[in-house]
């Protein structure tokens, strides 16, 4: 993409020139030992400066005609195309709000946290931009409790510096499962209830204020600012062909140094695995995705590509950017079976399957997990009376979670079956808020 001046606040020095990286992994974080938030004077040093988006019809459509190109996907889970999200709300009637979505509801992830607290600035150059091009004056950053002041003092920082065209505000997240759900976000923003909303209408044509609402993950954002600041080609030069690009990745288990690390798509899980400093013991099997993702066995996994076509075979795919390493002394059922549960209490309430189904599916997990009975045609039966019938998806997920680990750890189901248990339960991987960890 070439040179280009960098515009530094009043007191940078201004004869400094900015250069893409070149790094093809590490892209979204600051270097290794550097603490605490990047503030805007280096944000910029390190980046360049804010692209702007032309106000023209034309020149809109084609910066999402570059977005489109690159092949950017949204990193809070479900993987949609970007471009797309941003030509809706192109399409839509009204004038538009963005929201950034960094609740991370998610227990097993850390990602978003990290970025924000980290490289804050990044985010909101990215929601400024995704604001220009759909054409809001508004934007809408949906922080984690944990990090929502750095949020509020980078946003204060660009106030000062008048970098931005668009008004920012900073709200704390809901501390719910379910309130990450796009429309679960909209609603809390706008109500306090973090309850996803059914569709249609979709949140691009009638979302905030009964207004078209881009809901971006936060992680999409820092994508979408780098993207316009080196181009597509740029961005595609990592990752594979059909999934360009990298992804935060939150590791936790049984491994040397759990945490968050960005990795290229398409990257081997041995090797995914490995910036986390390898297993610190034996693996009995990966929890790829996070609590609406999958249970695979570790061997199998192994050499497989981490990407939605790499990880395909095994039913499974990144989702939110999760690998939970589960030693040989803990027991998948007994974390099944207490994820199940913390799933089943988190849902919104609004539907029968949430209300009735889940708390069902977790009380027989519970039961097989301490070896108290077991019927397995009673189970699959609640599971697809579950499945795909919920008010939105999060019955869906946790059929999903729940049916790849009666797969993944059939063996040991025939002996809790049998009234035996392991006793490996002591030893708890997943984190579950409320229920002792």
């Amino acid at each position: 993409m070439g040179v280009t001046k960098l515009l530094l606040p009043t007191g940078s020095h201004p004869t400094l020139r900015h250069v893409p990286p070149a790094d093809r992994v590490r892209r979204l974080l600051p270097l290794p030992g550097e603490a605490g938030p990047v503030g805007l004077a280096e944000h910029l040093l390190q980046h360049g400066p804010l692209p702007r988006v032309g106000r023209s019809a034309s020149q809109r459509a084609a910066t999402v005609e570059e977005v489109s190109r690159a092949g950017l996907t949204g990193r809070g889970g479900a993987g949609f195309p970007t471009a797309k999200k941003l030509a809706a709300v192109l399409a839509a009637t009204g004038r538009p709000f963005v929201v950034a979505n960094g609740t991370e509801g998610e227990p097993a992830s850390g990602k978003d946290r990290f970025l924000l607290a980290r490289a804050p600035h990044l985010v909101l150059d990215g929601a400024a931009i995704a604001a220009a091009v759909v054409g809001a004056t508004e934007a809408v950053i949906v922080s984690h409790h944990a990090v929502r002041e750095v949020v509020a003092e980078a946003i204060a920082e660009r106030r000062r510096s008048g970098v931005d065209e668009v008004n920012f505000r900073v709200v704390s997240a809901a501390n719910r499962f379910v309130g990450g759900e796009a429309s679960a976000v909209v609603h809390w923003v706008e109500q306090g209830i973090p309850a996803p909303t059914r569709t249609p209408p979709r949140l691009a044509e009638r979302g905030l204020s009964g207004r078209p609402t881009l809901v971006q993950n936060v992680e999409t954002l820092a994508h979408l600012a780098l993207i316009m600041r080196h181009g597509a080609a740029w961005y595609r030069q990592a990752g594979t062909e059909e999934e360009p690009g990298t992804m935060l990745v939150t590791l936790l288990g049984a491994l040397q140094r759990p945490g968050v690390h960005e990795v290229e798509l398409g990257t081997p899980i041995a090797a995914v695995l490995g910036l986390g400093g390898g297993a610190s013991a034996r693996l009995q099997a990966l929890l790829i995705g996070g609590y609406f993702g999958t249970w695979v066995a570790a061997d199998t996994a192994m050499p497989l590509p981490f990407s939605a076509a790499g990880l395909a075979p095994l039913g499974a795919g990144a989702g939110a950017g999760v690998i939970a390493a589960l030693p040989v002394d803990a027991c998948g059922l007994v974390e099944t079976a207490r994820v199940a549960r913390y799933l089943a209490d988190e849902s919104a309430g609004q539907c029968g399957p949430c209300v009735f189904g889940l708390p069902a599916i977790a009380g027989a997990l519970e039961r097989l997990a301490v070896g108290a009975g077991y019927d397995d045609e009673l189970l699959r039966r609640w599971l697809g009376q579950v499945d795909g019938r919920g008010a939105c998806r999060h019955p869906d997920g946790v059929v999903r979670f729940v049916d790849s680990a009666l797969r993944a750890f059939a063996a040991e189901i025939s002996e809790h079956a049998r009234g035996w248990c392991c006793g490996t339960g002591r030893r708890r991987v997943l984190p579950t808020p409320g229920r002792g960890r």
